[in-house]
């Protein structure tokens, strides 16, 4: 470096630079308007149809039911709002990581600015505890270390050389004479020349891929979509249909009168296509679904990601921490002597006493398994300590014991070795073990000893020892326990397991195949993702399962690889590097005891255990919620079939507006009081016992096949036929005395859907066994109850006369529920047929 570079910059100057560079800050996201979101949520075509409702309601001087309308929609109109106010704090949070105040070299002297003040070209002083603010070149470094985690995603700090003494040849994109904004320095002294600021810098990369991941959609929310507008325009041609019908069934009523009636008669049958119910179903299982993952360790922080999760094809997992331990252990010990307890004694003894790298507490621990106790390790007088620096990449202690003065050092084999005593054939037997165990995955570290006679034999420094090689100590973070088995689990449920890690190759690939992850030793490496295009890529990561030193852009283009193959991509993880690819991710799964406040706020879902088995259960849960709203959105087409077909039929058989089966009110009560009451209940269904052995579910699979679109569609003409039948009967017998009848038909649908949430509740296991899962469940109950009492209020209160119904008699009653009952009880029939069926086959084949 130039003497110049060291003068530091003027104040004047400091300002020209800051007025071309701008502020050392992150592009802040731009706020959206909190109208403009309740806006976008209230265009929304089933909102927008709701209120157009709710509005003719008011216009053709129906005030109560129109209120009762718009209660409704604001609601659930209020739940989305506050989902879509529930910002993204990513990019505060990278803000937060830069430290606020910085020592500078000013005009000559040494001075405190803000860090927002920094420019490229400014000189900075870091110390121990410092947050780099910037990213800058090392002019000067004593014994500076750092510790680049929350970048790289590796625990271990880095040693800092100035850029005249890097001799590192390596491709590293991070670079050892370099220093990395939002860093911390965790040892030693450093004079930084600034070089890029803001924006420029790796956190303000990682801030604008942040900002740069799309905003889609979930699979289940296109899929909603699409029926709501289905429906939308089915619900528009009926509406003109039956309007016109209506307007000319009613000749002899005056003309504002036939208008009234004909609209009325349209708003009901309208309504009766819309399914608003999805909002209420949607929100109901999205919440509990949440509320069920929070108990099993899982924070879900966006709703929609609840259902997301059963669709995953593609598990992308970080190695250290999640697949593994995050907990270094010793694994192999080899002696080169044969005595294996004075291997590790002597480890032991070359250790810190007050260790707090997580290497040194492992090898202590593993001495006190041994039967070395602390007191036995460090029972002698500490007389000299050589300490660990980047350069020397080895340590060692002196210690007086019994009499008897003996170095002890341990450290990089390769560093070690060479202070060793040895023949060239015994270090070659030394050199062949270090490959061998290296290959394993361990990380290998060799332990060597030294008697003294005296004081004044101890050597200045640890290279002028000459060392007896003790052998070598093998440590690795081992996988955890149950890994192996959720990643059998994830195998049969046809979601692959991917490994992105920052460590090296043959470390990665030997966990993943002691875990059993498929395609173990395809390895793609950083270097190798910088010289690939995104197409190549994409063919690529169709078979590679392992991805070693990576960077995060390359994170986050292997995401985007897997995703323009039609994967659904769940990623995990815990650092800034990892935010991007968490956003980008359909599923951005952050670890929330380890985890970067940044990769939290960047994720969906938030593991409060970091742990493997987590994810997977979250996995089950979101499958089974799926398959929970799948049933609950063929129900609610069954169940609108009589509401609309009564509405349809009605002015085509000349009964007036007045005697209809349903009027507007009855359509707004059905909606209120038992859909989000069944809802509560098929939420509660559990998960079916395949449900972890199928393929996941094609994203472009319309929620409604057509196999189950024609179940619900011939449930709702059954239920249909029976209500309305049984109200034409009595209205036929009565024409006077249209509530008894009205009475009739909506006891009928009410029961008739009660029962039809426990018959439906699997298309194989019969209604009792629902029953018999539901009998200690006191939700339930509640909500059967619930809508037993809620049926009995509107018949035998005096609501009834406001809703425009009458009492049933003792024998009315029974008989409306023996219709409902066999309405929906076909079906278990069906069953039973399909059980016969399925017993003979397996009796034929056997």
């Amino acid at each position: 470096m130039t003497e110049q570079h060291f003068k530091g910059l003027t104040t004047h100057k400091a300002k020209e630079l800051q007025e071309k560079f701008g502020k050392n800050e992150l592009v802040t996201e731009k706020k959206e308007n909190f109208l403009h979101k309740v806006l976008h949520v209230i265009t929304e075509p089933m909102f927008l149809l709701l209120i157009v409702a709710a509005t003719i309601y008011f216009i053709l001087g129906e005030p109560k039911d129109g209120a009762i309308m718009l209660i409704f929609v604001i609601g659930v109109i209020g739940i989305e709002t506050i989902q879509e106010w529930k910002t993204d704090k990513t990019l505060k949070a990278l803000k937060d990581l830069s430290a606020p105040q910085i020592k500078v070299l000013r005009d000559g002297t040494e001075k405190v600015i803000n860090s927002l003040d920094l420019v490229p070209g400014d000189i900075m002083f870091i110390s121990e505890g410092v947050k780099v603010p910037a990213d800058g070149i090392v002019l000067k470094a004593s014994t500076l270390a750092i510790d680049e985690s929350s970048l790289t995603g590796e625990a271990e700090a880095v040693w800092k050389v100035t850029q005249d003494n890097c001799t590192d040849t390596s491709t590293d994109y991070w670079r050892k004479d370099y220093c990395y904004a939002g860093t911390l320095v965790t040892q030693g002294t450093g004079t930084i020349l600034v070089d890029k600021i803001g924006p420029s810098t790796e956190y303000g990369k990682i801030g604008q891929n942040v900002l740069s991941a799309p905003n889609n959609p979930t699979p289940l929310q296109k899929q909603t979509g699409k029926l709501v507008k289905l429906c939308a325009v089915i619900a528009a041609v009926l509406f003109i249909f039956v309007g016109v019908v209506t307007y000319f069934n009613i000749s002899d009523h005056a003309f504002i009168d036939r208008l009234i009636e004909s609209v009325l008669s349209g708003v009901t049958l309208a309504m009766a296509m819309i399914p608003e119910e999805f909002p209420v179903i949607l929100t109901v299982f999205l919440s509990m679904g949440a509320w069920r993952l929070a108990k099993k360790n899982s924070l879900v922080r966006k709703l929609p990601s609840v259902e997301t999760l059963g669709a995953v094809s593609v598990l992308c997992v970080d190695k250290t921490g999640t697949i593994t331990m995050n907990k270094m252990t010793v694994r192999d010990t080899w002696s080169f002597t044969n005595d294996t307890n004075s291997l590790i004694k002597i480890m032991g003894m070359g250790c810190k006493a007050d260790a707090y790298d997580p290497m040194e507490k492992s090898m202590i621990s593993y001495c006190e398994e041994n039967g070395f106790s602390r007191d036995i390790i460090f029972g002698g007088e500490l007389i000299k300590e050589y300490a660990f620096t980047d350069d020397l990449k080895m340590m060692g202690h002196v210690w007086e014991s019994n009499e008897s003065i003996i170095v002890t050092a341990k450290g990089s084999p390769e560093r070690i070795l060479t202070i060793c005593n040895l023949k060239a054939s015994e270090k070659k037997i030394a050199e062949n073990k270090i490959i061998e165990m290296s290959s394993q995955g361990l990380r290998v570290i060799a332990v060597g000893q030294m008697n003294l006679n005296n004081i004044d034999d101890i050597p200045e420094t640890l290279k002028e020892c000459s060392l007896e090689l003790c052998g070598l100590i093998g440590l690795a973070d081992p996988p955890r326990e149950s890994v192996k088995e959720d990643i059998k689990t994830c195998t049969k449920a046809g979601v692959r397991v991917v490994m992105i890690t920052g460590d090296n190759g043959i470390t990665a690939s030997s966990i993943a195949k002691q875990i059993n992850i498929p395609n173990s030793d395809k390895i793609i490496t950083g270097d190798e993702l910088n010289n690939m295009t995104d197409e190549e890529l994409k063919e690529r990561v169709k078979e590679v399962s392992i991805f070693s030193r990576v960077v995060p852009e390359h994170k986050m283009r292997i995401v985007n690889a897997f995703k323009e193959n039609g994967e659904i991509v769940a990623m995990t993880g815990d650092g800034v590097n990892d935010a991007p690819a968490l956003k980008h991710a359909d599923i951005g799964i952050a670890m929330g005891k380890r985890g970067s406040e940044v990769s939290r706020e960047a994720a969906d879902l938030i593991l409060l255990d970091d742990n493997f088995s987590t994810i997977v259960e979250t996995i089950r849960n979101g499958r089974r919620i799926y398959d929970n709203i799948r049933k609950a959105v063929g129900y609610v087409f069954t169940i609108h079939i009589p509401i609309a077909f009564s509405a349809l039929l009605a002015p085509l058989l000349g009964i007036s507006p007045g005697s209809l089966l349903l009027l507007p009110l009855h359509v707004v009560l059905l909606e209120l009081v038992i859909d989000p009451t069944c809802s509560i209940v098929l939420e509660r269904q559990p998960a079916e016992e395949d449900i972890m052995e199928r393929s996941p579910r094609d994203p472009n699979e319309k929620m409604l096949t057509s196999k189950n679109l024609f179940k619900s569609i011939f449930q709702g003409f059954v239920i249909f036929s029976a209500s309305f039948g049984t109200y034409y009967w009595f209205l036929n017998q009565n024409p006077d005395n249209a509530p008894i009848a009205r009475a009739m038909g909506l006891t009928i649908i009410l029961l008739a859907n009660l029962l039809l949430v426990h018959v439906n509740s699997s298309s194989y296991d019969f209604a009792v066994k629902s029953f018999i899962k539901a009998i200690n469940d006191k939700i339930m109950w509640i909500a059967s109850l619930g809508t037993l009492i809620g049926l009995a209020v509107i018949l035998y209160s005096p609501l009834n006369s406001f809703l425009k119904l009458a009492p049933l008699s003792i024998k009315q009653l029974p008989l409306a529920a023996l219709i409902a009952v066999v309405s929906v009880a076909w079906y278990e029939v069906v069953k039973l047929v399909r059980h016969i069926k399925n017993h003979r086959s397996m009796k034929n084949n056997q």
